[in-house]
């Protein structure tokens, strides 16, 4: 019920539209069995009996809603019945027509309850995709290494749209076919209690087998639903690296792998809908022998004349019309508590990711944060991975204006480190100082903003060259960008672009070559213009050239400015103020580039591997 009380509070954000949804739908409903109910004059005015149901002009004669609903019946039939006896045919042209406009206003109900109920559904939509967007980047880096991203996407799309047709199912269920159900049985017990009563033994059977299946449907649904977020994350792997699986002739062995998943799933999802639709057919089978069963009873009754005063074959063809509409709501019922069945077990998947602990939390009093003054300290810093220890009680100093180097084999914790800074990972213990003061103790907004990062893998966006440089910064000159450009050795190849700076580059960049990529990734880093820079691998991605004009320039950038360099190149980092020498997470060495090549160590050995 919880899953179920979250999407009807979230359906009811918009009152306006959800009210308006559920007054034309109950229009509609009284309009749809005044289109049926009209049809027994009709019948008195096509098969006319020797008897005069009402000969006098009935007076209201008590209070109450029952009293006036009887008044207007009585009126009507005798209006109907003085019309018949004077001109047989000009009353058959009236009950036309009051059928007719009973039909038109129907519709036109029905239509303005789809109109605002449509609006409404598409506003809850864009409502939990952008919860679940605004709560994905508040997460942290961590949450995106357990958690495939093909199954988040498939979150913010599959369950999402059942969570779009559970809105429907909210508003119908709870508010629209109720209602039918009990107006359309308020009339039958009016026309005849006891016919009404046996037309109702079957239906608690219907409502039993159809919650059984609901319940098994959802656990089909919840399986199916994490089947596709399997199958998106395989699409995302392997289309994203589709070079590999060409140039290694993997092509065969891919499509057998998506092949096997696709399959899983196409079963699952087959499952589900055979089961989701098996409570409609069913249902009408029921209703069928329900009908029946009121065909035998009630013609029965008329027969042997125990039907009662007022209750004649008129009045039995007009309950049985009326009754065979009762099935369609009573199936919608089946059929949209199949539907919430569904939703259920998509919105517990959103749930676990709006539910999902944002590990790296603002202090509730944060520390006003201020320009570098001292510099940033490591003290006895350790970092683990769930079980795994990843950085071992790490202390140094990365002083104001200084560069620090980190080095060493891959997977010995160079990364890690550089994600701690900015606070992606927050230590598992010690503490790492801003001026003296704990990290912790800042936003993350504010701290982040001292830090400008270029990663090993140049992260582009889908935008102009312009927007990608700029990124993140509000207010930003066309000169300033190509300030940066230039800075980044950038420039160039940027201007002789069809649209220059207003070139669209694509989806991750991928209108650029790999040494472009990264001059514009350090471009942007450059217009930042941050105290802080961390250069991850900053310039592995370059040619010999690019490497050159790109390294000179980062020089020249950092100069007076505290940087944290990684780099597997050692030549890149020959000039730093201190090189830090990891090993299985623990600092093997220290020292400047002469200091450590002297020791005849580790480093010396990294050294004499790359030829200097």
């Amino acid at each position: 019920m919880k899953q179920l009380s979250t999407i009807f509070r979230a359906t009811f954000i918009y009152k306006a539209r959800a009210i308006a949804t559920i007054v034309f739908n109950f229009l509609y409903v009284i309009f749809n069995l005044l289109s049926l109910v009209l049809f027994v004059p009709f019948l008195q005015v096509i098969f006319p009996s020797e008897e005069v149901e009402i000969v006098s002009k009935p007076i209201l004669e008590n209070d109450g809603i029952s009293a006036y609903i009887e008044f207007l019946s009585n009126y009507y039939n005798y209006f109907m019945t003085s019309m018949a006896q004077n001109d047989p045919k000009h009353a058959l042209f009236f009950v036309c027509v009051t059928v007719v406009i009973a039909f038109f206003f129907k519709s036109l109900f029905r239509y303005l309850a789809i109109y605002h109920q449509s609006q409404l559904r598409m506003a809850v939509v864009r409502d939990y995709r952008d919860q679940l967007f605004k709560k994905s980047m508040g997460l942290p880096i961590s949450f995106f290494t357990e958690e495939k991203k093909g199954d988040l996407m498939s979150r913010m799309n599959n369950d999402v749209n059942e969570i779009e047709v559970a809105v429907v199912a909210v508003l119908e269920l709870i508010f629209r076919d109720p209602l039918s159900v009990i107006i359309t049985v308020s009339v039958l017990v009016y026309w005849s209690p006891a016919l009404t009563l046996f037309s109702f033994i079957l239906l608690p059977v219907s409502a039993l087998i159809i919650t059984q299946i609901g319940k098994s449907l959802k656990r089909t649904a919840s399986k199916g639903q994490k089947q596709l977020g399997v199958l998106f994350s395989f699409l995302d792997e392997y289309l994203g690296g589709i070079r590999i699986v060409k140039a290694f002739n993997a092509t065969d062995e891919s499509v057998r792998k998506f092949a096997a998943i696709n399959l899983h799933h196409q079963r699952l999802t087959t499952r589900a809908f055979r089961k989701r639709d098996v409570s409609s057919p069913l249902n009408e089978f029921l209703g069928a022998l329900v009908m029946i069963g009121i065909v035998w009873y009630g013609g029965s009754m008329i027969l042997d004349g125990a039907a009662g005063d007022g209750f004649t074959g008129k009045e039995f063809i007009g309950f049985i019309i009326v009754f065979s509409q009762l099935l369609v709501p009573v199936q919608n019922i089946a059929k949209n508590s199949a539907n919430l069945s569904k939703a259920k077990a998509s919105q517990e998947r959103i749930e676990e990711i709006l539910s999902a602990d944002e590990k790296i939390l603002d202090p509730v009093h944060p520390a006003a944060i201020h320009p570098l003054e001292k510099g940033i300290v490591f003290k006895n810093v350790s970092f683990s991975y769930q079980t795994e220890m990843v950085l071992q009680h790490l202390n140094f100093e990365l002083l104001k204006g200084k560069t620090v180097a980190l080095v060493g084999e891959s997977g010995s914790g160079k990364s890690t480190i550089a994600d701690l800074l900015p606070r992606f990972y927050d230590v598992t213990s010690g503490e790492i100082t801003y001026d003296g003061t704990n990290i912790n103790q800042f936003t993350v907004h504010d701290l982040r903003d001292q830090v400008g990062i270029v990663n090993q893998e140049s992260i582009l966006f889908n935008d102009t060259v312009f927007n990608n440089i700029a990124f993140g910064m509000n207010n930003v000159t066309e000169e300033e960008v190509m300030e940066a450009a230039k800075i980044a050795n950038a420039h160039d190849f940027i201007s002789a672009m069809e649209d220059g700076y207003h070139t669209n580059i694509g989806e991750r960049g991928n209108k650029l070559s790999g040494g472009q990529k990264q001059r514009v990734s350090i471009a942007r880093a450059v217009l930042k213009n941050p105290p802080i820079m961390i250069l991850d691998e900053a310039t592995s991605a370059l040619d010999t050239e690019s490497e050159k004009l790109v390294q000179d320039a980062l020089d020249n950038l950092m100069k007076n400015r505290t940087s944290l360099v990684i780099a597997h190149r050692l030549s890149t980092i020959k000039n730093a103020d201190l090189i830090l020498v990891l090993s299985k997470g623990e600092i093997a060495e220290r020292g400047t580039h002469e200091e450590l090549f002297a020791k005849n160590g580790l480093y010396h050995k990294l050294s004499t591997m790359q030829g200097l």
